[in-house]
């Protein structure tokens, strides 16, 4: 598990020529979404826990950092594993100089209320696009018997004891679904989360928790129920492939007139956009574990609007907004489930595209040739957007902001080099 600590990133851009038809195969890495919550619910096991297909970003390592500072023996191995040893964890605070870079942060909340009925962690940094409150993991703690206060962007919580309950989200919330999880699994008695979030990922960090001693059924349904446990035990696990790394390889495909071979996926995870390549006139052929994209460029518009799972995911908005720029006519885009998530829009204006943005909606005008430009990422997903349409554009693109893309892709460079493309990291001056 080769990932370079301290600045990467900050002083590097990515630099594509452009007009590549991308070919050949791409191999998909574990899934970050997932791996982002597994590893904190590794904290609430007294003994050793191996992580398996892990993917390597800067989001893991972060995370690591975080729980040796609490106490955690972690090893990663050659095999993209990690050994996590909790056994002596004996703190429950995640501070914000540990924390600043990861959204998912929050999941040590869950992970520290529900082995020490206590927490304080942080505010969460990660991406920045509008509001992204963490109301509803609150509300849930509170619900579990859990009190809390923020102080100086800290949140404290503390419990006497958790005791299951009946807990309604207001909107299907992924995070706070698996942080009420987490917490809940070393509860006393029952909970029923209802209204549950039923993303991959959530599947995922369930499956965990149940090798880890939990008792967790109906995760990937709207109603979960969790029966207490008063003790986790280290497991061997594997993390899913990594349903939103796929999907931008595909989209990528689609992008350039390629023909693609995504392996180490779960089709079904890709249904939502499968189903959306093909309206614009790819072809898709599935395999056990794999998915195929032929396109030969000439992309029909479509309307698109994100939902919760298994609905088009937010995640790949962006990618999927470079992707329009390029169809013959004009296509809708709706962002059901972020309120700011199209601040990127002007970096693709740079490269050529004709992008409308009225509130949640995007009017995306096809245009015949996007031109190469200088951008930057504003966010991990629209970094990815940015590489998209760098590899369809005329001429030079050059992305600034690398540390973004780096918090969820492994090694996006040498993939698309092994596929085709003319795409470099370039240390930069600053």
């Amino acid at each position: 598990m080769n990932v370079k600590k301290g600045v990467r990133g900050h002083m590097e851009q990515l630099v594509i020529t452009g007009q590549k038809t991308l070919s050949g195969e791409v191999f998909i890495s574990g899934a970050k979404n997932a791996v982002v919550a597994v590893i904190p619910a590794a904290i609430m096991a007294k003994g050793k826990s191996v992580i398996e297909n892990l993917p390597s970003i800067e989001d893991v390592t972060s995370l690591v950092d975080t729980l040796k500072n609490i106490g955690a023996k972690c090893e990663f191995t050659k095999d993209n594993a990690l050994i996590i040893d909790s056994s002596e964890v004996n703190k429950y605070c995640a501070t914000y100089e540990s924390v600043k870079k990861i959204r998912a942060s929050y999941y040590l909340m869950g992970a520290f209320l529900g082995r020490f009925k206590r927490a304080e962690v942080a505010m969460p940094g990660g991406c920045n696009f509008g509001t992204r409150p963490i109301d509803q993991h609150l509300r849930g703690f509170k619900a579990l018997g859990a009190d809390y206060t923020i102080q100086h962007g800290v949140v404290k919580l503390f419990a006497e004891k958790l005791v299951g309950c009946h807990i309604y989200l207001d909107m299907p919330s992924v995070g706070a679904t698996i942080n009420i999880m987490l917490a809940a699994s070393m509860a006393e008695g029952t909970t029923i989360i209802e209204n549950a979030a039923k993303e991959p990922h959530i599947v995922d960090t369930a499956n965990f928790l149940n090798m880890l001693g939990a008792k967790v059924k109906g995760a990937g349904t709207d109603v979960i129920k969790i029966t207490g446990v008063d003790e986790l035990h280290g497991a061997e696990y594997m993390i899913i492939p990594d349903q939103i790394e796929a999907g931008t390889y595909m989209i990528a495909a689609a992008m350039t007139g390629g023909d693609v071979v995504v392996k180490n996926v779960i089709p079904k995870h890709m249904d939502p956009l499968s189903a959306k390549l093909q309206e614009m006139g790819c072809m898709i052929y599935e395999g056990d574990d794999s998915i195929r994209v032929v396109s030969t460029g000439n992309l029909n518009p479509t309307t698109v609007k994100t939902m919760a799972y298994p609905g088009f995911p937010t995640d790949l908005q962006p990618q999927m907004t470079a992707l329009l720029c390029a169809a013959n006519g004009t296509s809708i885009l709706t962002e059901n489930v972020w309120d700011n998530r199209f601040q990127y829009i002007n970096e693709l204006k740079r490269l050529g595209g004709h992008i409308t943005v009225e509130g949640r909606v995007a009017v995306v005008e096809g245009v015949k040739q996007l031109m190469g430009a200088e951008v930057n990422a504003t966010d991990l997903r629209a970094g990815a957007a940015l590489v998209i349409a760098g590899l369809a554009a005329k001429g030079v693109t050059t992305i600034g902001n690398v540390k973004y893309i780096d918090r969820g892709y492994e090694k996006i460079e040498h993939k698309f080099q092994a596929i085709g493309a003319d795409i470099r990291r370039v240390k930069t001056i600053s």
